[in-house]
C-alpha cells in the first residue's frame, strides 16, 4: 500500500480561550462544546460553524486516517485563526497558544503527525520571534501563512525577512487562502470559497514571483493550497502580460514568471482528473503533494482517490501520494516507521 502524507489537514485546540473577552474586541474564535463530540465555533460573539471532534481530537483523527489509508497528517490551523487583523501582541498570544497545542499533538504521536505553526504576520519582529520558537523550541517543520496579510501582498518588503528566516531555518511554508478578496460582492452561492479562494492563491503565487521572493531565496520551500488555485490555468495570460507590459509587471523582478514553474509545490485538491493532468503536465508530478483539506467538506473525502484513479505511472503516483511531501518538509520516510 502507498505511503500517504496529507499536507493539507486542519486542526484546532480542543479548548480555546475566549480571546474576545480577554482582549475586549475582535472576531477571535473560541469553541462552545454544546453537545458530545460537537462544538460550535464562536466568532467574537456570533455563531460561525459547527465542527465535529475530528477537528481537535488526535485519537479520532488517527482512527479516521487509518480507515482512509493516510499514514501522516501535516497539521495546520484553520485560517480563520490567523487573526492578522488583531493588535500585534494579541495576535502573538493567539499564535503561541495554537503553536504549542499543535506541537503537543505532534509530540504525542510523531509517527502520525507533522506540525506547521502560525505567525502574527502583522508584526515583523514578533513573527521572527515566533518562527524561531516554532522551529527551534517546538520542533515544528514549518509554518502556514495566509495569501495576504491585511493590506500587504506576499511581495511586500515587510514580509521578506520572515521568508528569509524561514529559508535559514530550513522551514517549509504552506500558503492557504483566507479573508477572500471581493467577499462582500459574492456572499451568495458560497462564492468566496468557490471563486475567491482560487483567486487568492494565484495572487499569492504571482506576488512571490513578481516580488522576487523565489529569485532571492532559491532554497525556500513553499507549497500552495488547492492545486495552485487559478494560477495554473492563467499562467499563459500571466506570462503574456509580463512580455507585453514589462513596465507594469516586471518592476521588481525581470525574470519570466514561467521560469519559476517547478520551484514550488502544489497540493492535489483539484476534484477533476483533467485538472490534475493539466497541473501535473505544467509543474511536474514531482511537485504535487496529496492534500485533502481534512476535516472539511470542500476537500477530498477519500484521500488520494484522484491521484490513484489517474493514468500516471506507479512511481509518479507514489511521489504524489507521499514522497513529494517528504521532500517539501525535508523529512525522511524512516522517521515515520
Amino acid at each position: 500500500m502507498s505511503f500517504k502524507v496529507d499536507i493539507h489537514s486542519h486542526i484546532l485546540p480542543e479548548i480555546i480561550p475566549d480571546f474576545h473577552n480577554e482582549f475586549g474586541y475582535g472576531d477571535f474564535i473560541h469553541l462552545d462544546h454544546h453537545k458530545p463530540n460537537y462544538a460550535n465555533m464562536i466568532k467574537g460573539k456570533s455563531f460561525f460553524r459547527e465542527i465535529y471532534c475530528n477537528c481537535w481530537d488526535p485519537k479520532v483523527r488517527v482512527s479516521e486516517s487509518d480507515e482512509k489509508g493516510v499514514d501522516v497528517q501535516v497539521l495546520s490551523t484553520v485560517p480563520v485563526m490567523f487573526s492578522y487583523w488583531a493588535k500585534p501582541k494579541d495576535g502573538a498570544r493567539v499564535a503561541r497558544y495554537i503553536n504549542e497545542d499543535i506541537a503537543k499533538t505532534v509530540n504525542g504521536q510523531p509517527n502520525r503527525f507533522v506540525g506547521l505553526g502560525t505567525l502574527p504576520l502583522q508584526d515583523q519582529e514578533l513573527s521572527l520571534e515566533e518562527l524561531d520558537y516554532c522551529i527551534k523550541d517546538l520542533g515544528l517543520s514549518g509554518i502556514e501563512i495566509g495569501t495576504h496579510v491585511n493590506n500587504l501582498n506576499l511581495s511586500d518588503p515587510e514580509l521578506f525577512p520572515i521568508f528569509k528566516r524561514a529559508e535559514e531555518l530550513n522551514a517549509a511554508i504552506f500558503v492557504h487562502p483566507w479573508d477572500m478578496m471581493g467577499f462582500d460582492k459574492m456572499e451568495k452561492y458560497w462564492l468566496p470559497w468557490l471563486v475567491g479562494m482560487p483567486a487568492e492563491t494565484s495572487l499569492a503565487i504571482c506576488s512571490m514571483i513578481f516580488g522576487g521572493v523565489f529569485e532571492k531565496l532559491p532554497n525556500l520551500r513553499v507549497a500552495f493550497a488547492h492545486g495552485g488555485g487559478s494560477f495554473p490555468i492563467t499562467i499563459g495570460r500571466i506570462e503574456h502580460g509580463f512580455n507585453v507590459r514589462p513596465d507594469l509587471v516586471a518592476v521588481d523582478n525581470p525574470v519570466n514568471p514561467r521560469e519559476y514553474i517547478g520551484r514550488f509545490w502544489l497540493d492535489s485538491i483539484l476534484h477533476d482528473q483533467n485538472a490534475l493532468k493539466f497541473v501535473a503536465d505544467l509543474v511536474g508530478t514531482e511537485k504535487i503533494c496529496l492534500g485533502t483539506d481534512y476535516p472539511f467538506p470542500l476537500g477530498e473525502a477519500e484521500p488520494g482517490e484522484l491521484i490513484e484513479a489517474s493514468s500516471f505511472d506507479f512511481n509518479s503516483k507514489e511521489r504524489m501520494l507521499g514522497l513529494n511531501a517528504l521532500e517539501w518538509l525535508n523529512l525522511s520516510r524512516s522517521q515515520f516507521d
